[in-house]
């Protein structure tokens, strides 16, 4: 019986360990001048990034210092943003600049040091390059019957010269070169594409389309199959757009190289989804594909079914795709079971392999988590990639 009894006070004491909270305490030694005297917030996964959250305001203990303490945090990595009150007044590196949410991985009872260097908000709100500008305020999207922003970035040099080039489409425009603009998540944060293509020696043109401002209408825009969340989709309406609206009028408006091996596309989460539909259903058109953190795990089979009855396997074999994934992308579904982005990327990319035999390039980042910044940190490799097709 005493067996028995330590026996099951090994498990409860097992499962509670495993369980253990623990409590953050998180000092603020440096703050700059500008807005001392405003009311300072800590958000993160503890308070679903809320940036305003009263119960996380920051204690001053004079002197310019401030504290904070958070409890019941788990074990593991623990992510957190310092703001003012909303995302536009977020922490900032020195020359304004927003980065990605500060870590740590917490073992047991632990007391963090910041410094803050500056905030978001003391410095102009576009960072966007010159050579970026909107092609219309309201372009027309006759598949879906909706109007949206779309901007178009244009290698320096283009109006001195008479030079074609690649054209890349990207999704999330919003996203892809301005803060200003951008509205993540975790608060906005660009994935600075056009900083790559001021840097790059063979840039391209870039064309950026602006995704639906409702999550929900995102998601239905993004996905081609119909699923138990969203019956009533649009992906493939949004993909027409693309190919017989915007990219003649792209081809038309500006010195592009139009012919499949210099036209690409590339999105990252549901932007991945649907960036690898267009190489699947448009193969002829689309020579190189960047698909980022695919959300495959959402489009309940259908990617992989899709894969295995494909039809154009001629034109996919001379395509060429680079699939990146983080190995910290980890996501609960509905019922309670966890799934890895690396492993059905994998996955995806072995029965397309298996079926058709395109050109794959696969990168899984080890410390990579799911989100713009770790895109931004993939994308230099993505479009070196994509552009040494043009070599091939």
């Amino acid at each position: 019986m005493n067996r028995l009894v330590l026996f099951f006070a090994v498990i409860i004491f097992s499962s509670v360990a495993a369980q253990a909270q623990h409590t953050v305490s998180i000092d603020i030694t440096v703050l700059p001048e500008q807005h001392r005297n405003e009311t300072i917030y800590v958000t993160g996964i503890f308070n679903r990034w809320a940036p305003g959250d009263k119960n996380y305001t920051l204690t001053s203990k004079g002197e310019g210092k401030y504290t904070v303490l958070i409890q019941n945090v788990p074990k593991g990595l623990f992510e957190y943003k310092f703001t003012r009150g909303d995302w536009n007044t977020l922490e900032s590196t020195e020359d304004g600049r927003l980065v990605a949410p500060r870590n740590a991985i917490i073992q047991n009872d632990t007391t963090i040091s910041c410094v803050i260097p500056a905030w978001r908000d003391d410095f102009p709100a576009s960072t966007a390059s010159p050579q970026v500008t909107l092609i219309d305020t309201a372009f027309y999207l006759p598949q879906l019957d909706v109007y949206r922003r779309i901007w178009v970035y244009l290698p320096k040099g283009y109006e001195q010269s008479k030079k074609k080039y690649p054209v890349l489409y990207m999704h999330d425009g919003q996203d892809v070169f301005d803060e200003a603009t951008s509205n993540g998540r975790l608060g906005p944060l660009e994935w600075g594409v056009d900083e790559v293509m001021d840097a790059a020696k063979n840039p391209c043109i870039v064309v950026a389309i602006e995704h639906h401002h409702d999550k929900d209408g995102r998601q239905r825009e993004y996905y081609i199959h119909p699923n138990a969340d969203f019956p009533e989709v649009y992906g493939k309406q949004y993909l027409e757009f693309i190919v017989k609206t915007l990219k003649p009028f792209i081809d038309k408006k500006y010195r592009t190289l139009p012919g499949k091996q210099t036209t690409w596309m590339a999105g990252g989460s549901m932007g991945g989804l649907i960036t690898l539909y267009a190489g699947l259903r448009y193969p002829d058109v689309f020579g190189g594909l960047g698909v980022m953190s695919p959300s495959i795990w959402q489009d309940e089979g259908n990617t992989l079914k899709e894969i295995s009855q494909l039809k154009n396997k001629k034109a996919i074999q001379t395509q060429h795709y680079y699939f990146y994934a983080g190995d910290n992308e980890n996501r609960i579904k509905p019922d309670g079971s966890r799934v890895q982005m690396h492993h059905d990327v994998k996955l995806a990319v072995e029965q397309l392999k298996l079926v058709a035999g395109p050109d794959i390039k696969t990168t899984i980042y080890p410390t990579g988590r799911h989100g713009a910044w770790y895109w931004r940190l993939a994308f230099p490799s993505v479009y070196e990639w994509l552009s040494s097709i043009v070599q091939q």
